[in-house]
């Protein structure tokens, strides 16, 4: 008998991976979390029923999530985590020697413990005496931060249930107030291309804009995330990713990678057409298609089609 393990891309899509064994599931005490074998893309860490990570394809959003920001500024001393308690993100940051205090702030100490048990090669730097992990909720560990941080990662969930709170207007403000000068807050920013992803990106987008001197969007490739195709936010007080970023200073750090480099950088701030009306108009994909059939826009290929049926009727 096979096993299957299925997670809602839309109401109408679904992402089914074949499965050797379920490894752990459990409730927390905010909520299930699971460890599954699969066959293609090794061990998948899910959360109530939303694959977060798996092992095949979790060094593209890690690295993309860690290496943007620090090409940008690696001169990040003093660095804060808020979730990654699979330990991915803290595993690629630690790698970079001149950083000399991570903290990583997570809610649910469950997910740690699952981590470092199922998924060794993520969770591999919780040890590292740099680290310190604080269990707590992210927007209360902000609201009275004191010393400033120069990176803010925020490797959270999706904007409801457990991480809800962690794409509010309050919680960004206070993310903003605990930068330093040349501080960079990078967040995993949805998908672009399914509804409930594409309104939740725009919103996000809407709110950091009109709190940060510097809002951009960068994307990824990553095929378990909804439509394959994923954002992520980077804000700061003035540095920007593009005119501030130094290529040569990031590759004399001999940092090893899969998946980022130079270019890809460069490249990932080229948003696809769409994306850009999201972020800019709210203009969710569907609705472009819904306009479409419905002969609202592109008159011209409209006509074309007509004038084809036409000519069928005249000659059946």
């Amino acid at each position: 008998m096979e096993l299957w393990f299925s997670e809602h891309h839309s109401a109408d899509v679904k992402l089914s991976l074949r499965v050797r064994h379920q490894l752990y599931s459990r409730h927390s005490e905010l909520q299930l979390i699971q460890v599954l074998d699969s066959y293609e893309f090794g061990r998948v860490l899910a959360l109530d029923g939303v694959i977060m990570i798996t092992e095949k394809d979790e060094f593209i959003y890690h690295e993309m999530l860690v290496h943007v920001p620090m090409g940008v500024n690696p001169d990040v001393k003093r660095a804060l985590i808020i979730g990654g308690g699979d330990g991915g993100a803290l595993r690629e940051l630690c790698r970079y020697p001149d950083v000399e205090e991570i903290i990583l702030v997570e809610i649910d100490p469950m997910v740690i413990g699952v981590a470092k048990r199922f998924l060794p090669t993520m969770a591999s730097s919780f040890s590292d005496p740099r680290v310190t992990v604080v269990y707590e909720d992210g927007l209360r560990y902000v609201r009275r931060a004191n010393t400033p941080f120069d990176l803010i990662i925020v490797d959270s969930t999706d904007p409801f249930g457990v991480g809800e709170s962690l794409f509010s207007r309050e919680f960004y403000g206070n993310c903003r107030r605990a930068l330093s000068k040349n501080g960079i807050l990078v967040n995993q920013h949805e998908g672009p291309y399914y509804r409930q992803e594409a309104e939740e990106a725009a919103t996000i987008f809407a709110r950091t804009s009109k709190i940060f001197s510097v809002a951009r969007v960068y994307q990824a490739g990553i095929p378990t995330y909804p439509g394959g195709h994923w954002l992520f936010g980077f804000m700061s007080k003035g540095l920007d990713p593009i005119a501030n970023y130094d290529a040569k200073r990031w590759l004399s750090l001999g940092i090893e990678t899969r998946y980022y480099n130079p270019d890809l950088h460069l490249g990932s701030f080229a948003l696809p057409t769409y994306v850009n009306r999201l972020l800019e108009k709210g203009e969710i994909l569907d609705d472009v298609f819904k306009r479409v059939i419905q002969g609202q826009i592109w008159p011209p290929e409209r006509d074309k089609i007509e004038k084809s049926e036409e000519t069928d009727k005249d000659n059946p």
